[in-house]
C-alpha cells in the first residue's frame, strides 16, 4: 500500500534517476576524469593550468532544459576536443565507449577558461515526462523533483570516496528574462571559486564563500520532507 501512495505522489523519480545515474554512469567515468585531463595536460600544458578544474562539471538546470548543443546554448561556450575514452563491456555491449568534452569558455575579456563539462542527462527524462500525457507529470511535479534529484545526487557523491574529488555540480535556477550568456557566466562562477580554492590552498587562506550559486541547503527550504522518497518498512530506521 505504502509503494502503491508512493508511486502516485511520484516521490521515487527523482531518487531513482539519481541512483541510476551514479551507478550507471558517474561511479564509472568520474574515477577516470583526473587521468584523462592529466593526459590531455601533458599534451598541452597552458590549457589545463589549474588542476582543481580537473574534473566533470555537471550541469543542473532545475528547469530540465537541457541542450545537446551547449554552443547553441551559449554563444561563449565553444567545443574543443575530446578527452581520452574509456572502452568498457557494460550489459551485453561490447567496447562501450566513455568519453568527456572539453570546451573553452569566454569571460567578459575575451580571456578562455577551459573545462570538462557536461549536462546531468537523467534531467531529459524528468522534461520528456512531462511533456507526455502518459506520465501524468506536471511543470510543477517536473520543478520539485528536479530539486531533489540534484539534492539525492549531492547526497550520494558525497558518500562515494571514488568520486571524491572528480566532480563539480553546477544547479542553477535561470531567470526570467532572455539572457544571453546566462550559461557561461555560472560555468564561469564555478571556475573562478576553484582556482580561488586552489590559490587558498596554497597561500593558506579560505576561499570566499559561494554568493549566486544553489546549494542544497537552499533546495532544503524549496522541498517538504513529506516529498523526499519514503521507505516501504516502517522498522528501517
Amino acid at each position: 500500500e505504502m509503494s502503491e501512495m508512493s508511486e502516485r505522489s511520484k516521490q521515487n523519480v527523482a531518487h531513482g534517476l539519481a541512483w541510476s545515474y551514479y551507478v550507471g554512469y558517474l561511479k564509472i567515468v568520474l574515477p577516470r576524469v583526473k587521468k584523462s585531463m592529466e593526459e590531455f595536460s601533458r599534451a598541452n600544458p597552458n590549457v589545463l593550468a589549474c588542476r582543481e578544474t580537473w574534473k566533470l562539471h555537471i550541469l543542473v538546470p532545475l528547469s530540465c532544459d537541457v541542450y545537446d548543443d551547449l554552443e547553441k546554448a551559449d554563444s561563449n561556450i565553444q567545443y574543443l576536443t575530446d578527452l581520452s575514452e574509456t572502452t568498457l563491456t557494460r550489459a551485453g555491449t561490447k567496447k562501450r565507449v566513455y568519453k568527456h568534452s572539453l570546451y573553452a569558455i569566454r569571460d567578459e575579456d575575451n580571456k578562455l577558461w577551459h573545462c570538462a563539462v557536461e549536462y546531468a542527462t537523467p534531467l531529459q527524462s524528468l522534461y520528456a515526462m512531462s511533456q507526455d500525457e502518459c506520465a501524468a507529470f506536471s511543470r510543477e511535479d517536473r520543478l520539485e523533483q528536479a530539486k531533489l534529484f540534484y539534492r539525492t545526487l549531492e547526497e550520494i557523491l558525497k558518500g562515494s570516496k571514488e568520486c571524491a574529488g572528480t566532480y563539480r555540480l553546477i544547479a542553477y535556477e535561470e531567470s526570467g528574462e532572455a539572457e544571453t550568456h546566462f550559461l557561461s557566466r555560472n560555468i564561469l562562477w564555478h571556475l573562478r571559486q576553484q582556482h580561488h580554492e586552489e590559490y587558498a590552498v596554497y597561500e593558506g587562506n579560505q576561499p570566499h564563500n559561494p554568493s549566486m550559486t544553489l546549494s542544497s541547503t537552499e533546495l532544503n527550504l524549496q522541498i517538504s520532507e513529506s516529498d523526499l522518497p519514503q521507505p516501504l518498512r516502517s522498522d528501517c530506521f
